[in-house]
């Protein structure tokens, strides 16, 4: 892993991977890498492989302790990138994301600076914990892979991957992340508890030392950029497009929810099926990879009413419910 000021890697003798196997394959030295760090959470694992293989951004919501940042540092280290960390203060502004402008006495004239977001993966501790304005910061480079600063437009580094963390049970000195900026995370997970061998087996594998250090890359930039055009390439059927549609347009009418998913929810929800339909060593997507995918892609998405929160109801149970009550269908 290499951590520099944000140029693009040079480009890998690595041969491209095949159609299908290669992503499946090369999913799974990836997955196995990430493993050896994080125990008995293998569906974790596999939704943050997705989000990559997507060109998606992963958010990480969940307690404080229970792996989140470790996730993504595992997730960094397997790849042989560019990565910068941003720790996510209340005091971080937009600039030390970006990046700025300085004038150099030199040469008499402006050079810019760029900040912590070029890079391939950036990972955002704490994203909750910055101002709103400065979590705004992200909202041009998560959606369109590039930066304005003062008027000049500059590119990202590709692939190009937010992966941000945050606590959801501690309020004080938190901000929530307005609409906008959760709609562009392709998929939100938590860890959960681990089950008690898993603990136990995380004693032994970290009471003895670090396990992160031991992770070593596995792939490329370049490699992972040659995964993601053939997963592009995958074929999606009239049928599932259909299907993604009818599922995402029905939240716009639940009566539990006061905003529904948007249609780059629904485009992101097709990239995510492609992306696991690719793990899964096929080259075509099908109804059960929309209904896998559909609580961590669009829960997070949707605003329940003021009613379904007394009723202590859930915008993932809605999903599930959702899922339930779409037709899948029959071509």
């Amino acid at each position: 892993m290499t951590a520099v000021d944000g140029s693009t890697p040079s480009p890998s003798s690595a041969p491209t991977p095949d159609r299908g196997l290669g992503v499946s394959a090369r999913g799974a030295e990836i997955g196995d890498a990430v493993a050896g760090a994080i125990e008995g959470k293998p569906e974790a694992i596999r939704l943050a492989l997705v989000t990559l293989l997507a060109e998606g951004h992963l958010l990480i919501e969940d307690v404080p302790g229970v792996g989140k940042t470790m996730l993504a540092k595992s997730l960094a280290r397997t790849l042989d990138c560019t990565v910068r960390r941003i720790q996510f203060t209340p005091d971080l502004l937009p600039s030390d994301i970006t990046g700025v402008s300085v004038f150099n006495q030199e040469t008499r004239d402006f050079e810019f600076r760029p900040g912590a977001v070029f890079a391939n993966i950036v990972i955002g501790d704490e994203i909750n914990r910055a101002s709103p304005k400065t979590q705004s910061a992200l909202l041009e480079a998560m959606e369109e892979h590039q930066v304005t600063v003062d008027g000049s437009t500059y590119p990202l580094a590709t692939p190009f991957m937010v992966v941000a963390t945050q606590n959801p049970i501690e309020m004080e000195g938190t901000y929530p992340l307005p609409e906008a900026q959760r709609d562009r995370f392709t998929a939100r997970l938590s860890m959960g508890y681990p089950e008690r061998a898993d603990e136990m087996a995380m004693l032994a594998a970290h009471g003895g030392g670090r396990p992160l250090d031991t992770i070593k890359p596995v792939a490329t930039a370049t490699d992972i950029a040659a995964l993601i055009e053939q997963v592009r390439a995958l074929h999606v059927s009239t049928g599932v497009h259909r299907y993604a549609v009818d599922l995402v347009a029905s939240s716009r009418r639940h009566p539990d929810l006061r905003l529904g998913a948007s249609p780059r929810a629904t485009l992101h929800l097709i990239r995510a099926a492609k992306a696991s339909a690719a793990l899964d060593d096929r080259d075509y997507v099908i109804p059960d990879d929309i209904r896998r995918l559909a609580v961590p892609v669009l829960a997070h998405r949707l605003l329940l009413t003021a009613e379904a929160q007394i009723a202590r109801r859930t915008s993932a149970s809605v999903v599930e419910a959702l899922v339930d009550q779409t037709a899948i269908p029959a071509d």
